[in-house]
């Protein structure tokens, strides 16, 4: 027995290795990510990738994302990709292998996100991609010099952020460890006590600002023809350069403190993230580094930054006015100055070479256009650096995706939140306003029209069931912050939810900041102005039929973690998506839904919500832990006035008087009535006992 053991264990160690040999359907898929390709290998042991060749030559290598990056999706999923690279670091398409982003896969459906991915092809790791958004100054398909302009795609701005992302970092690491020209130079930072007072001119001498000029000669030849022949006045004086420019590292004390001066410098230190570097560009002459119609805090058109054959990304920091400004002694004057943060996917070693280049872009009339892109070397004195012993992977130092998407979107930020400020007010002190019954119906439809048209429709901020079981599922996985800071407005949403959950209950969220809910409070006023018949669902049956939404949930969470796939087909329960997000614009079985609820909605109060949302479910069951039962009853509620429960549209008060709080979405229409003299019977009564009791004493009096 010993001896087949030791025989067995033989055979293991002496046997090779067995690699997993490709597959026949991802062998077709390289084939055409490289259609000349005769050899395709399988997956290499010590670096997963596939190497392509046509006969002796490489090609380049095909690789799958999910080997290279595990960036999540917006369902809290890695979006898994195919993609092919040559060997001059250029994609030869990109293939998406799998994914579970809802938008794509229930809602616009997934050739949008085909026609984006295809975009990279014949596209360069040496461009600086830009994925235009919904938010973004610009759009279209179009290419200038080396900043490239990709379309995103309206509704899904996050995953196809998520897409760029995933597609550089993993392309990055593909071209650094396996392509000639793209290897990372030796590590290096600025020396943080390298330091002494100098002037402009001693700055520029000694090499620790960069200086470049061109002359109108130089750009003619580039150009082919004399700047003469341009209706634009681009003409230098005599003497002067066609273009004079000036570029430092600002993180470097020496070139920072020195431009900015001491307090400039450390304010501008203390305003960057950890590991931000900036890199300053001045200019002057006759075509300055910007052009005019630059918009301030983007990227910029004219000059870009590459190292390493890498485009470097260059975005402007929109920090320069009279608090923070240039003042190097005998320092003069330019036509245009920024300060740019520099880095991106690719990362920057600030000691190592570098290529600014420079686009020019002439027109000759509205049809032709000459260009011509020049190269700006740039190496600063080493003086000014010292080498890292370790350099860290940019993927790991580089701004998160979701910094990017907040900053971007800072004022539909700051409106929610002011938004969400007002109604915590104004529920903190709903008894003493709930006085004036008309301040409380016209504050409650002006906040329902905010919910629907700002929250829901412009700023996309419909919650729905999907987050609940994305929350679950990432636990499972592994947990990550950053899947759910990609949406901010969601984010935001979920988080002041959460909160009011254990103060107020369910019914803050679904009776004031759900979109689909407002749109259904706006079609049962609707209903009662067309003089529909309102259906009074018998007290039995509603009783019942409140618990339909709870087997939903369970059954959408349980088949998630079976299925996510499944999971997102049966979340269409929700007509969130077809209303909200996509306004209607889908296949007609889902229009017909969305629509059809609405409808009934006109009859029935609020149908979907009473009686099919799991999204309110989920919320009812974490709202049985709230901190207050607030909605105040008096003796007779119930016993036996039964005004307030015939006044609840949504059926969510008991026969008794108690308040159903699983139930409730708190539209506050109780409570007026409770505080209103000649609504609520209780009061009513007390008025006439002390009406009585006035006249009885007068009687006596008399």
């Amino acid at each position: 027995m010993a001896g087949r053991i030791v025989l067995l264990l033989a055979c293991l160690f002496l046997v090779p290795p067995v690699h997993a040999e490709l597959s026949d359907s991802k062998r077709a898929l390289i084939q055409e990510l490289f259609p000349s390709a005769t050899v395709i290998e399988d997956k290499l042991p010590d670096f997963p990738v596939y190497p392509v060749y046509q006969l002796q030559e490489l090609l380049g290598y095909a690789y799958e994302t999910a080997d290279h990056s595990r960036l999540q999706g917006f369902a809290g999923k890695p979006i898994s990709m195919l993609i092919g690279l040559d060997s001059k670091g250029r994609f030869t398409g990109i293939k998406v292998l799998n994914h579970h982003e809802p938008v794509f896969l229930h809602g616009l459906g997934e050739e949008p996100l085909f026609e984006f991915v295809d975009q990279y092809e014949g596209h360069s790791l040496q461009e600086q991609i830009i994925v235009s958004t919904s938010n973004s100054s610009r759009s279209g398909r179009t290419s200038d010099g080396n900043v490239v302009h990709f379309d995103g795609v309206s509704k899904a701005t996050v995953s196809v952020l998520i897409i760029n992302d995933t597609v550089l970092s993993s392309a990055l690491k593909v071209a650094r460890k396996k392509l000639e020209g793209f290897a990372q130079s030796a590590p290096t930072r600025a020396k943080p006590d390298f330091y002494q007072p100098m002037s402009w001119q001693q700055l520029v001498e000694r090499g620790y600002i960069g200086h470049w000029q061109i002359a109108a000669e130089s750009i003619e030849a580039e150009l082919g023809r004399p700047l003469s022949d341009y209706p634009m006045d681009i003409e230098p004086a005599d003497g002067e350069p066609f273009t004079e420019l000036f570029f430092a590292y600002i993180n470097s004390p020496m070139v920072g403190r020195n431009l900015l001066g001491d307090d400039g410098y450390q304010r501008l230190m203390e305003r960057l993230d950890d590991g931000a570097q900036v890199l300053a560009v001045m200019s002057r002459g006759a075509f300055p580094h910007v052009s005019r119609e630059f918009v301030p805090g983007s990227s910029p058109d004219r000059v870009g930054l590459t190292q390493n054959n890498l485009a470097v990304e260059m975005r402007d920091l929109n920090l320069l006015d009279q608090n923070l400004e240039f003042r190097a002694a005998g320092m003069p004057s330019f036509e245009a100055g920024n300060l740019f943060r520099v880095g991106g996917n690719a990362g920057f070693n600030p000691g190592a070479e570098a290529n600014l280049k420079l686009n020019v872009e002439l027109a000759r009339n509205h049809l032709m256009v000459d260009r011509a892109s020049l190269d700006i070397p740039v190496q600063f004195n080493e003086e000014l650096f010292e080498t890292v012993e370790v350099a860290p992977n940019p993927e790991d130092t580089r701004q998160p995706v979701w910094i990017g998407l907040w900053k971007e979107r800072w004022w539909q930020i700051s409106l929610l939140v002011i938004g969400l400020t007002v109604l915590t007010v104004f529920f903190a002190r709903q008894k003493t306003l709930s006085r004036n019954p008309k301040l409380v119906h016209r504050f409650r439809w002006g906040f329902l029209f905010f919910t629907l048209f700002f929250i829901g429709f412009y700023a996309q901020g419909q919650l729905s069931v999907v987050n609940i079981y994305t929350l679950f599922l990432a636990i499972w996985d592994g947990f990550s912050l950053n899947v759910f800071l990609l949406d901010p407005i969601i984010f935001i949403l979920w988080i002041y939810t959460f909160v009011t959950l254990f103060i107020w209950g369910r019914g803050l969220f679904c009776g004031w900041l759900c979109p689909f809910g407002a749109l259904q409070e706006m079609a049962a006023w609707l209903g009662e102005k067309l003089k529909f018949r309102q259906i009074k669902v018998p007290e039995h049956w509603h009783r019942r039929m409140i618990l339909l939404k709870y087997p939903i949930l369970l059954t959408l969470v349980g088949t998630a973690f079976y299925s996510l796939t499944i999971a997102e087909k049966l979340a269409e329960v929700e007509p969130f998506k077809t209303s909200i997000t996509l306004f209607f614009v889908r296949s007609w079985p889902f229009v017909l839904y969305a629509v059809g609820l609405l409808v009934i909605g006109m009859f029935i109060h609020k149908f979907y919500c009473r009686y099919l949302c799991p999204l309110g479910a989920g919320l009812a069951v974490l709202g049985r832990l709230r901190l207050f039962s607030w909605l105040d009853r008096v003796e007779l509620c119930g016993n036996p006035c039964q005004h307030c429960k015939n006044e609840c549209g949504i059926n969510a008060i008991r026969k008794d008087g108690r308040i159903d709080y699983d139930e409730c979405i708190q539209c506050l229409e109780c409570v007026v009535i409770l505080e209103d003299d000649t609504r609520c019977v209780d009061k009513r009564l007390e008025t006439k006992k002390r009406s009585r009791q006035a006249n009885i004493l007068a009687t006596d009096a008399g």
